[in-house]
């Protein structure tokens, strides 16, 4: 009987160490078991001609628990979508721009309240563009300089120049309605400090500080890391963050030896996707071009791993497998809100890079505390740090004329247990 009582306590013992908090997984932990989900959500979207092709990537403390291709990379070219496939980020460039002018904060080369006009003259007395209730359009002086916090948080009142009060200026000056959208600076055959001090003469939309404007502020900031640091742009990336990360496949223009690894540039049409033509508007100059002009703004290459490897970093404070890009502090700068409700009402801010989840349930299941932002080919990242996540969702469909942003997120929470 005693052994039978011994034998019973040791199976209750064995049942309830099993039920422990230390053998179960973290709340909120990744269910593979759940990834059949996900899948089959994306795949529809190649199945049904909505986006060629997909990667998509996820980390959790730090392991990939998610990665998939789906799709194509070139469906002409008949070249099937992989994991390494390389993409065209565009926004996504701003926050290891942001990264590198925090970097030199660190350093004291500059300061949050440091005039752009200190690097650029031009910016010394810059002009904002006022319309009257007839549609005429007047230039008056800015209230005050515009600083590198104000290029940071996108306060500066600078635009891409696409406006309808001021395009035909920034036209005239190869800005706004051409070059692209007004983002788009790869075929340009000058340095991009010599656009950023053109960019300076021209009008801009708003005072600094007085409203939320997306714009080429953080390709001045480009030219800023150029001029504080001595270093073109695309070196400065590749010393200070791109290389001590391991991030290997980023960059602003691909080697013509690896052009088979670029995927091509779609458009959202009548709900499918039709291919992008050459050109700004299309597949770029990312592989044949001048390679003069590094836009801070939008003009990196990339892949999900190594972006996700640039996000990692950030989630953990700045350091990764024992590179440390940044300090704690910065990082926390970076991520959290500094625009108050300039930017949104419904709880989304905006910090010195990211944009920011300041109340749960303004960006969708994402926690508060959550940080992301995306880019114009349709590409798309977030942190949540209370979930230990970082999501990766790449395409390249300009317009993007599907909801698969607002999708992703949710087929990742759900998996989550």
């Amino acid at each position: 009987m005693r052994q039978v009582l011994l034998l019973a306590f040791v199976a209750l013992s064995a049942s309830l160490a099993a039920q422990s908090p230390a053998a179960r997984p973290p709340a909120g932990t990744f269910d593979p078991a759940r990834a059949p989900v996900i899948d089959r959500a994306l795949q529809r979207y190649v199945d049904t001609d909505r986006v060629a092709g997909i990667v998509a990537l996820v980390l959790q403390d730090g392991q990939p628990v998610y990665e998939k291709a789906f799709g194509w990379a070139d469906k002409e070219a008949g070249r099937r979508m992989t994991t390494d496939t390389i993409f065209r980020i565009a926004s996504q460039t701003k926050a290891l721009t942001s990264a590198a002018i925090m970097q030199l904060v660190e350093e004291g080369a500059l300061t949050l309240n440091t005039r752009a006009s200190a690097f650029i003259p031009s910016f010394a007395q810059t002009t904002v563009a006022v319309a009257n209730d007839r549609g005429a359009v007047t230039r008056v002086p800015a209230r005050r300089p515009i600083t590198i916090r104000d290029l940071l948080t996108h306060t500066a009142g600078i635009s891409y120049g696409t406006d309808p009060a001021v395009a035909a200026l920034y036209q005239e000056k190869g800005l706004g309605p051409a070059a692209g959208a007004g983002w788009y600076t790869a075929d340009k055959n000058e340095v991009v400090c010599d656009t950023m001090e053109r960019l300076g003469t021209l009008p801009f939309v708003a005072q600094p500080g007085d409203a939320w404007v997306y714009g080429y502020n953080t390709d001045i900031l480009g030219c800023i890391v150029e001029k504080a640091s001595g270093m073109p742009l695309d070196a400065y990336l590749r010393d200070r963050l791109t290389t001590p990360l391991g991030m290997k496949d980023t960059q602003f223009f691909l080697p013509v030896a690896q052009k088979d690894r670029l995927a091509a540039v779609y458009s959202s049409a009548d709900g499918k996707y039709v291919r992008s033509p050459e050109g700004a508007r299309g597949q770029g100059a990312y592989v044949e071009g001048p390679r003069k002009n590094f836009a801070g703004g939008a003009g990196l290459l990339s892949t999900a791993r190594d972006y996700a490897r640039f996000l990692e970093a950030m989630r953990r404070g700045g350091t990764l497998d024992g590179a440390r890009v940044l300090s704690p502090l910065s990082v926390k700068l970076m991520a959290s809100n500094q625009v108050g409700m300039l930017h949104s009402t419904t709880g989304l801010g905006f910090g010195l890079a990211f944009e920011t989840v300041d109340r749960f349930g303004a960006g969708g299941m994402s926690h508060e505390g959550a940080f992301g932002w995306g880019g114009a080919y349709g590409s798309w990242y977030r942190v949540d740090p209370e979930a230990r996540l970082v999501m990766v969702l790449m395409i390249q469909l300009v317009p993007n004329g599907t909801d698969i942003r607002e999708v992703f997120p949710s087929l990742v929470y759900q998996a989550l247990r």
